[in-house]
């Protein structure tokens, strides 16, 4: 009788390591998981650091005329009114920021025969 009883419990105790190692929530479900978020961690990191980049710029906007300056200088290609602009051919630049609004560059127009098909 005893037997029969250390087999039954024996029985039970491998279904109930079955469960923890293999079973639905088990082990190997939590190592799955594991290497999810570490992977979506990994993922994340770059977005991150760019929301952190935003977020000083932003305050910088928000505090000082040095980086709204900046920003006016580098995307509308803004001048000072006290300041000399001077065009080098070469250099990359939009000539539409330019001509609208430094008002010094205007850009030739194409004749007829001479325009794009």
């Amino acid at each position: 009788m005893h037997k029969w009883v250390v087999v039954a419990l024996l029985v039970v105790l491998g279904l109930l390591q079955y469960t923890l190692w293999l079973g639905n929530g088990g082990w190997r479900d939590l190592q799955i998981v594991e290497q999810r978020v570490t992977a979506q961690e990994e993922a994340n990191l770059p977005m991150r650091e760019r929301n952190a980049r935003l977020a000083a710029e932003v305050t910088d906007l928000k505090t000082g005329l040095d980086a709204i300056e900046e920003r006016a200088r580098s995307d509308m290609g803004m001048v000072r009114s006290d300041e000399q602009f001077f065009w080098v051919p070469g250099v990359a630049i939009t000539t539409e920021l330019i001509g609208i609004n430094a008002g010094l560059v205007v850009q030739p127009r194409l004749d007829r025969e001479q325009s794009p098909p």
